[in-house]
């Protein structure tokens, strides 16, 4: 399956309720730990110089007209989509 030109792996019924294999969740946000940043499954991207929500969206799915995509997952710290700041780390579903 596709969604955003991500693939999206499928987990079979009987794993999701916790057979067999084991099923770890793992939240939306950076998880600190040890002194250092560790990442979740979420892609992360740290803004830097000459970025724009148009380049990077271009960067991971090919589009620069999906930077939407990337502000609405970011609405908890972006207010315009023109104003991001070098060192952001801004979620990418």
């Amino acid at each position: 399956m596709q969604v955003l030109g991500h693939v999206v792996e499928m987990i079979p019924y009987w794993m999701e309720q916790g057979h067999g294999k084991e099923v770890e969740t793992m939240p939306d946000e950076p998880v600190q730990g040890k002194g250092k940043e560790e990442m979740d499954a979420t892609q992360w991207h740290e803004v830097k110089k000459g970025d724009t929500l148009s380049k990077i969206a271009e960067k991971y799915y090919g589009d620069p007209g999906l930077y939407t995509t990337i502000f609405e997952a970011n609405r908890d710290r972006l207010k315009d989509p023109n104003l991001i700041k070098i060192g952001q780390k801004l979620r990418i579903p």
